[in-house]
């Protein structure tokens, strides 16, 4: 998932469109995918997005059955922290 646009004519804004494309993509993936995420929950507030990133990121490490390699970007150093907690889960600084 790169890039989301607002669909103006559903009355969806850039959040819900990267929501539901999310969801898609966590609904879809298996170990075979490879999956490159970009600033999940940027569309809402510091709080709201890392949660929404925290999760994301620790649902693709603990499922065995969705569990695909993922270059997941962040601004949100928080996320580092899975590193410590979540065993596959290896930070890289670009």
């Amino acid at each position: 998932r790169i890039g989301a646009a607002k669909n103006f004519p559903a009355g969806e804004s850039t959040f819900m469109v990267e929501m539901q494309e999310t969801a898609n993509i966590l609904n879809n993936t298996t170990p075979q995918s490879l999956l490159i995420l970009d600033e999940i929950g940027r569309g809402t507030s510091t709080y709201d997005g890392i949660s929404i990133a925290w999760a994301t990121a620790e649902f693709l490490a603990k499922s065995q059955e969705r569990r695909a390699r993922t270059l997941f970007a962040t601004h949100y150093f928080e996320l580092t922290e899975l590193e410590n907690l979540l065993p596959g889960v290896k930070n890289y600084n670009v």
